[in-house]
């Protein structure tokens, strides 16, 4: 009778080792396990644990779900056949797991910047040593940081990840046309090839396949370098002579380089300088949603690794979200849109998404990608980031011709997860994001999918701090007009519980809140009724998109592929893009209305334009505008400002409270804010009364 528990016991690890081997994470390496934040304790769910080490994973190229990875096939293996991957992990567990909420929540890191401590928690350091007001620990949330995104170069404690080099199966490099566009903040003698608004000394850069840029390929190919001042100016080339791939640090000869340019005179800020090169040595960049998926798939199915190492994390019945913000929301939704989201055992990856201030879609299954890239309309314009589809609904695009959904994949194989998605009022005005809400060419708004909400939140920038009731402005030196102090972390953590409730208890969330065009909050930019705000600079521009040739090998419906034409030509026909109405104050209508919305003390707005960068009149980068109102009448009325002054809205401090109190009260009721938060923004209201907003 003795060997039934054996053959049980044998059987239950044969099923581990299977579970495992499905998961394809073969092997999980912990480095350092360490108390967390100095082992303060949170509420119920206690002291927290820190676990840092590395996944090792590997894939079939011949599978069905990594058929799609752009160069899979051109990728080494291993003996068993396999493509092999490595990333790192850094946990936040509860030191109890059986004090914890029961979801692992996996952040997809920015550019290998650690977010959900900063968005959530308002932490003001990114390395997890910082937790903020504790808030995603006393919600009990395990967190899971990990590396996705292969190009990124060691340092600043960015989390990374590693891939293969793609080769010819004779052993010879791969080349291809790379298109490099060199934003400096400051005058350099050279930069790396990478070097982007948001790539600066943090990307690795493709290698040029010849130092010599002035002898021609066979093919009869040349190295060009232009310049020019704003995105739609004619480009001026830069003579052969004046440049090279080289370093030339000031004062010293010049080193040649495979990596690097150096230009006579120096790159100078406020300029977009292009590189189009022959380059070699692609990564195999479309592993990162490979390791998206294998990395919950084995932290909730399996009990330990190939070589017998226990999974850190495993409990059974885990939930998985995954959250993303901005670049990192982009990649998550085309991590969707190829079909990640079913793991190679056909399970579902991620139960509940997150995406977060992040439209339209990512450019990284591509051959030769840029994956740190974004979709400005000055900046990073000519990128793949916005082909089409670029809704959760399935539509005609009447431009292309082609019918898709972001979800088709995942529809077609039951493993959609439930979705959140989260914007700002910049992402509608500079980021598109009206096409995820309205058919492409701007004429009627979408149904929902039953598995998706969407939310925009008024009159908010891509990012803010943690300010609950700011009376300082942050600056913008580089905008024409202040920046906007409106937060949106209060709001993100009302829609992750209700994310957490819908995954782990069916609750549904709240009703998707943003401009339609039925209501008339959503109109075409000349249809803002916009307030003449004296001092105030308001330009009725979007950031426009038209299809991009890419060339013959670039596959626009997938974003994948590999492309030939640098730069892009653009097609004749545009999108329509369409924007926020406003209210006599300039605040927008649409979406969830904060408190700083409700009860305002300037008008805030997702659109802020450059100075003098680039030509000036362009958007300004990321950032949304504030016109604080006057304190007084006799201000306002010596100003011209057509607003209601402080003093006329809120006459004494207890009215001011008791607006708060109510709008506190409307959006708890809403579930757009969580009851602990409202608590604090009415004390921060008390504290202060109805502060003017101060210039930085």
């Amino acid at each position: 009778m003795r060997l039934i528990p054996r053959a049980l016991a044998a059987l239950a690890l044969l099923f581990a080792c299977i579970a495992a081997a499905e998961a394809r994470i073969t092997r999980v390496e912990i480095t350092e396990t360490a108390p967390a934040f100095g082992g303060q304790a949170f509420g119920a769910a206690g002291a927290y644990e820190r676990l840092r080490g590395r996944a090792f994973g590997e894939v079939d190229p011949t599978h069905p779900g990594n058929a799609i990875i752009q160069d899979i096939a051109l990728a080494p293996r291993n003996a068993r056949g396999m493509v092999e991957y490595e990333t790192e992990i850094d946990i936040l567990r509860p030191a109890d797991p059986a004090r914890g909420n029961g979801a692992l929540l996996f952040d997809i890191v920015n550019r290998g910047n650690r977010v959900l401590l900063r968005l959530y928690n308002g932490a003001t350091r990114v390395d997890n040593t910082d937790a903020g007001d504790g808030f995603l620990m006393r919600q009990g949330y395990t967190l899971v940081f990990f590396g996705w995104q292969p190009d990124l170069l060691a340092g600043g404690d960015r989390v990374r990840m590693s891939v293969p080099v793609a080769r010819h199966h004779d052993g010879s490099p791969v080349t291809g046309t790379v298109r490099s566009e060199i934003v400096v903040p400051a005058a350099a003698p050279f930069v790396l090839l990478s070097s982007g608004n948001f790539t600066q000394q943090t990307h690795a850069a493709y290698p040029t396949a010849s130092r010599d840029h002035r002898a021609p390929f066979a093919d009869g190919f040349v190295p060009r370098l232009t310049v020019r001042t704003r995105e739609a100016d004619a480009r001026e080339e830069i003579p052969a002579a004046r440049w090279s791939f080289a370093q030339c640090p000031a004062g010293q000869a010049a080193t040649p380089s495979d990596t690097h340019i150096c230009l006579e005179g120096g790159f100078q800020p406020g300029r977009l300088y292009e590189l189009i090169y022959r380059a070699k040595d692609p990564l195999v960049l479309g592993l990162g949603y490979a390791a998206m998926r294998d990395l919950p798939a084995f932290m909730r199915h399996a009990r330990m690794d190939d070589s017998g190492r226990p999974n850190p994390i495993f409990r059974e019945g885990m939930a998985t979200l995954i959250h993303g913000t901005s670049q990192s929301g982009r990649n998550l939704r085309l991590f969707l849109h190829l079909g990640f989201n079913r793991d190679e055992a056909g399970r579902r990856a991620y139960d509940g998404m997150l995406p977060h201030i992040g439209g339209g879609l990512a450019a990284m299954n591509i051959r030769f990608a840029h994956p740190g890239r974004a979709w400005g309309e000055q900046i990073d314009h000519l990128y793949p980031a916005y082909d089409f589809p670029f809704a959760y609904t399935r539509v005609t695009d009447p431009i292309t011709g082609r019918t898709q959904s972001v979800l088709d994949r995942c529809e077609a194989t039951a493993t959609c997860p439930r979705i959140v998605h989260a914007a700002t009022a910049l992402e509608i005005w500079e980021g598109r994001q009206s096409l995820g809400f309205t058919d492409p060419l701007g004429e009627r708004d979408l149904p929902e999918p039953a598995n998706v909400r969407t939310y925009i939140l008024a009159s908010t920038q891509h990012s803010t701090g943690a300010d609950i009731h700011p009376t300082r402005l942050p600056a913008a030196t580089l905008c024409e007009n202040p920046s906007n102090p409106n937060t949106h972390l209060h709001t993100m953590r009302a829609l992750l519980v209700a994310l957490t409730d819908w995954t782990q208890r069916d609750r549904l969330p709240p009703p998707s809140a943003h401009p339609r065009i039925a209501d008339g909050t959503l109109v075409r930019p000349d249809q803002v009724r916009f307030p003449s705000i004296p001092g105030a600079v308001f330009r009725r521009t979007t950031n426009p998109l038209r299809v991009l040739d890419h060339g013959p090998g670039y596959n626009a419906a997938d974003l994948t592929g590999v492309i030939a034409n640098e730069p892009p030509p653009e097609g004749p026909r545009e999108y329509t893009l369409l924007v926020p109405q406003v209210d006599a104050d300039g605040n927008d209508l649409g979406g969830i209305r904060s408190v700083g919305v409700q009860v305002p003390r300037a008008t805030l707005t997702g659109w802020n334009y450059y100075r003098d960068r680039f030509g000036g009149g362009g958007f300004c980068n990321l950032q949304g505008s504030a016109f604080p109102f006057a304190a007084t009448r006799a201000d306002r009325e010596r100003a011209g400002d057509p607003r209601p002054s402080l003093e006329e809205r809120y006459p004494t401090r207890e009215a001011y409270v008791g607006a708060v109190r109510q709008a506190t009260s409307r959006l708890v009721a809403q579930r757009f804010l969580l009851e602990e938060d409202a608590a604090a923004m009415i004390a921060a209201a008390e504290r202060d009364g109805p502060a003017p907003m101060r210039a930085p």
